[in-house]
């Protein structure tokens, strides 16, 4: 289920983060698409990457966990 913010920024997204850890320990990797974003998430195979959508104003929303 998305708020009217998430859908926004999922319909009108220029690129998504894939972002996992923690502090330190964060990795944060940037896509042209949702599923090359969920493409390196499913490397990990655990469900604990969170994916972002950014639109080109910068807004930016946690679409899902891959």
């Amino acid at each position: 289920m998305q708020n009217p913010h998430e859908k926004f920024c999922l319909e009108n997204a220029c690129s998504f983060t894939a972002v996992r850890g923690f502090g330190r320990n964060r990795i944060r990797t940037e896509h042209a698409t949702r599923e090359d974003a969920e493409a390196t998430a499913a490397k990990y195979g655990d469900g604990r990457t969170m994916i972002y959508a950014i639109t080109d104003a910068g807004n930016s929303a946690h679409i899902c966990n891959a």
